[in-house]
């Protein structure tokens, strides 16, 4: 099986599985790069998954229907261009003989969803969307921090060899407020430089992985008392993990 990230707009990923023959692909906001991929590749368009309604994640949708021999998956409790089978937390669907999980990840959204892979021997895959990103996490356009809080821990349960598959090349930007909340943490030092070199070649720093996420992400070092002191600094309420993200999330909304 193999994993593509192909680009759209000036940061997205649009993230495409296939086997050769058929193809699924992840938040196409733009139909372009999928059709592109899949005229190289000589591929079958065989479903399309839907984490949240934003426009860079379903613009491409319609379009791709011509295309389409399968399902468009999505949130059961959000608006996304019909028809499509709608998924609540812990639907199973198969996917290229796969099968994914779906978890309710509210906070960026509504009603944000997430797609992990079961009975994978190792690395398996998650389709994030917007909740997680690798250093950081969406902004709460919809949801609370308590939300976010409680999604981000229920992804940060799956196993650590998990493949972090979010939708934004954010990485670097993400790593900068990283080393603001934690200047002494050798870490996020390692991981900027290898993710500059990376990024030099034009390459994807994703997918990231759950396990390196926990020791570079402050968003989920909420408890790490570095980070709880970082928070307290910038207006948190105590050091409570809900607290400590709350304040994390408003200054990385103003933090350049």
């Amino acid at each position: 099986m193999n994993l593509i990230a192909l680009p759209a707009f000036s940061d997205n990923y649009i993230w495409m599985l296939h086997d050769d023959a058929n193809a699924v692909v992840v938040d196409p906001g733009d139909a372009a790069p999928v059709e592109a991929a899949l005229e190289q590749r000589g591929l079958r368009l065989a479903g399309i998954l839907v984490t949240h309604h934003h426009a860079d994640h379903v613009g491409g949708v319609d379009r791709l229907r011509s295309r389409l021999d399968g399902p468009v998956w999505g949130p059961a409790r959000e608006a996304i261009p019909a028809p499509f089978v709608a998924l609540q937390d812990g639907a199973l669907i198969e996917v290229l003989g796969r099968r994914f999980q779906v978890i309710d990840v509210p906070g960026h959204t509504a009603g944000h969803i997430a797609y992990f892979e079961l009975g994978a021997p190792r690395a398996p895959l998650l389709f994030c969307g917007d909740t997680l990103f690798s250093a950081g996490c969406g902004r709460l356009f919809e949801g609370t921090p308590a939300q976010m809080a409680a999604s981000l821990a229920r992804l940060t349960a799956l196993p650590g060899d998990t493949r972090v598959c979010c939708t934004h090349e954010y990485t670097l930007s993400n790593l900068r407020f990283a080393q603001a909340v934690e200047p002494d943490n050798l870490a996020v030092q390692g991981h900027t430089a290898r993710c500059m070199t990376i990024r030099s070649t034009g390459e994807p720093t994703l997918p990231s992985t759950l396990a390196l996420e926990l020791e570079i992400n402050p968003f989920l070092r909420c408890s790490e008392p570095a980070v709880a002191a970082a928070a307290l600094a910038q207006g948190a309420d105590s050091t409570q993990p809900v607290a400590v993200l709350a304040a994390l999330r408003e200054w990385k909304n103003r933090f350049r």
